[in-house]
């Protein structure tokens, strides 16, 4: 009889889940992947394919890839939150890495409305989605140790305590998106890449803080009605400055210069259109949020009414056996 064969997926689930090393050797491939990607972006641009990378940024691969690594560590190591979970943590980083290191980031750079659809994946949908997940409990177990206590050390907590602080983060959430819609502001990021990655960067950190706060259970202490009073007060702002910029005229005078991606599309209707997608994509982001909230809030509500039918069943049926016998 011929011995079992263990299986390629046990194999690596138990070298990526076993000891520190697991995770070092992974970001070890990744930066090594990472180098590839990056001198083939550099000598064979016109050779990439469109989900290869335009213009390759460390940061976002690193970031994303990192990110990747951690959650399948976190589950090779025994923490499972679910299937919807790790499709939504999958696709939130998907979309965000999509949109910052495909061709798209091309297009994105030479016509306002992508730039405004690259926005409002890497700040509302995507990390939405993220947050959604709550990974807090999977990335925390594929961590290595020393990371792990970095992450959770007392300094870190507090500052990320600070930029959370729901009054604040309402103000850098919003604020953010027209910071760098100044046209000034976008018409210098659009040409400086170390200002255009701290744009891209700015909205997926701001993106991830602002959504945690809202839809993560484990990392947030707010309530869900103070949650919902910050969806709502963050909407009419990007409702109000989207259509704003809608009913002004030409702002954005670098889609001009760069050459547009669609010359049949006019400078107005380019702007009118990235502007729906302001006003659009911030209502449509708090409402699913409000969603999400209003769902937890009646699934709280229906736990709590059925521990009181039990108290009450158990009560009564406590009474009952206290009653005398005649």
């Amino acid at each position: 009889m011929s011995e079992a064969r263990v299986s390629p997926v046990i194999t690596f689930r138990r070298g990526l889940g076993s000891g520190a090393w697991g995770w070092w050797l992974g970001a070890g491939a990744a930066i090594a992947a990472g180098a590839g990607l990056d001198a083939a972006s550099r000598l064979w641009p016109a050779r990439m394919p469109a989900i290869g990378p335009y213009a390759f940024s460390w940061w976002v691969f690193l970031a994303a890839g990192l990110a990747v690594l951690t959650y399948a560590r976190g589950i090779a190591r025994g923490i499972w939150p679910g299937g919807w979970r790790v499709c939504a943590f999958a696709t939130g980083i998907g979309l965000i890495y999509g949109v910052l290191q495909t061709r798209f980031d091309y297009w994105a750079q030479h016509m306002f409305t992508l730039t405004r659809v690259q926005h409002l994946v890497t700040h509302h949908v995507g990390p939405f989605l993220v947050a959604l997940s709550e990974p807090g409990a999977v990335l925390a177990a594929g961590l290595p140790p020393g990371l792990r206590r970095i992450a959770g050390a007392g300094p870190v907590r507090r500052a990320m305590a600070r930029l959370q602080w729901p009054p604040l983060a309402a103000v850098l959430f919003v604020g953010l998106i027209f910071v760098w819609l100044i046209p000034g502001v976008l018409f210098r990021a659009m040409l400086d890449t170390r200002l255009y990655a701290l744009m891209n960067a700015s909205m997926v950190a701001d993106g991830l803080l602002f959504w945690v706060l809202v839809l993560d259970r484990d990392a947030s202490r707010l309530s869900i009605p103070a949650r919902l009073l910050l969806v709502f007060f963050v909407q009419w702002p990007q409702i109000a400055g989207g259509a704003a910029i809608g009913f002004l005229a030409p702002l954005y005078p670098y889609y001009a210069y760069c050459g547009r991606l669609f010359p049949a599309v006019s400078a107005q209707s380019d702007q009118e259109m990235g502007a729906f997608l302001i006003w659009f994509g911030g209502g449509m982001m708090s409402v699913a949020a409000s969603y999400v909230l209003l769902r937890r809030l009646q699934a709280a509500e229906a736990r709590d009414a059925r521990f009181r039918g039990r108290e009450s069943a158990s009560l009564r049926s406590e009474q009952g056996r206290n009653l005398p016998v005649r």
